[in-house]
């Protein structure tokens, strides 16, 4: 997909219900004359809520693994008989009160997939859409998030930097990456690396994989990624609120975790102001 068209589970059994309701469960086997007879749909014009429901809905018709990362998730194929899209499934959900790894000792560490769906909501309540869609669904007999795949990607940003390419429009670029540092600090994800950040065929910055984020400081990871923000996402953020928050994320993060965020939030805030015009910038890249 070359455009953009227009999280911690407070309880299961809540989320179960919550996805019930949804109709969220798998649907049944779509008639393959039905599915043969459908007209292709221009996913270029799928809205978000429309791709929420066919993550939702659609049968999963096959798997497979997804590839990069850790986390043993799956690159699955689901239909609905008119659309066939792929997304990738990631059912992590470990909690260890010590995690070393190479870049030290964490505390109270939490891998997530309920992150990934906390992520994007927050995206969208800020106007980023860096974030695709994703949505909370059952597989087989667990709980993950369902997050659509991305199409029409040429590299990661690892593979970019190997190869030494640019982007043939810079300012946009730049205004990209600002972004994408922005929302990893106020998300407080501690694993961004190069291999989730993908960049499509016309230079669209993707950030996926968001199971590492949400701790629980409330200070800026990196206050030096802080550099510049859209003029717009900037007000979305400053208007952020607890309320707002656990409407669209509540299932996802934990209040505690809700208030963390929103002093990093604080935080990021008060840099943007202090550089005053200098810090803002009207988005060029149109998602």
């Amino acid at each position: 997909m070359s455009r953009r068209p227009s999280p911690v589970v407070v309880g299961i059994l809540a989320s179960v219900c919550s996805l019930a309701v949804l109709g969220t469960l798998d649907p049944p086997a779509l008639d393959a004359r039905q599915q043969a007879a459908a007209p292709p749909a221009d996913i270029t014009r799928l809205s978000d809520a429309e791709m929420e429901r066919f993550l939702a809905t659609a049968k999963v018709i096959k798997t497979k693994g997804a590839g990069k990362g850790i986390t043993g998730s799956l690159r699955a194929t689901l239909t609905d008989g008119v659309l066939t899209h792929d997304a990738h499934i990631q059912t992590i959900d470990e909690a260890k009160r010590e995690f070393r790894s190479d870049s030290g000792t964490e505390f109270n560490f939490r891998d997530s997939w309920t992150f990934n769906v906390a992520a994007y909501k927050i995206d969208r309540l800020i106007d980023l859409k860096l974030v695709p869609v994703t949505v909370a669904r059952r597989w087989r007999s667990t709980l993950g998030s369902f997050t659509w795949w991305i199409d029409d990607v040429q590299m990661d940003e690892g593979d970019r930097l190997k190869k030494k390419l640019s982007s043939p429009h810079p300012q946009a670029w730049n205004e990209e990456m600002q972004l994408v540092r922005l929302f990893d600090q106020l998300i407080y994800n501690i694993d961004r690396n190069l291999g989730n950040l993908v960049i499509t065929k016309d230079w669209t910055i993707w950030a996926i994989d968001h199971t590492r984020a949400f701790r629980t400081h409330g200070t800026l990871k990196t206050p030096g990624n802080i550099a510049r923000c859209d003029r717009h996402v900037f007000e979305r953020l400053k208007a952020l609120d607890r309320a707002t928050l656990r409407r669209a994320a509540g299932e996802y993060v934990q209040t505690f975790e809700i208030d963390a965020l929103l002093k990093r939030r604080d935080a990021i805030v008060a840099i943007i102001e202090q550089r005053g015009p200098a810090g803002l910038f009207d988005r060029q890249t149109k998602r």
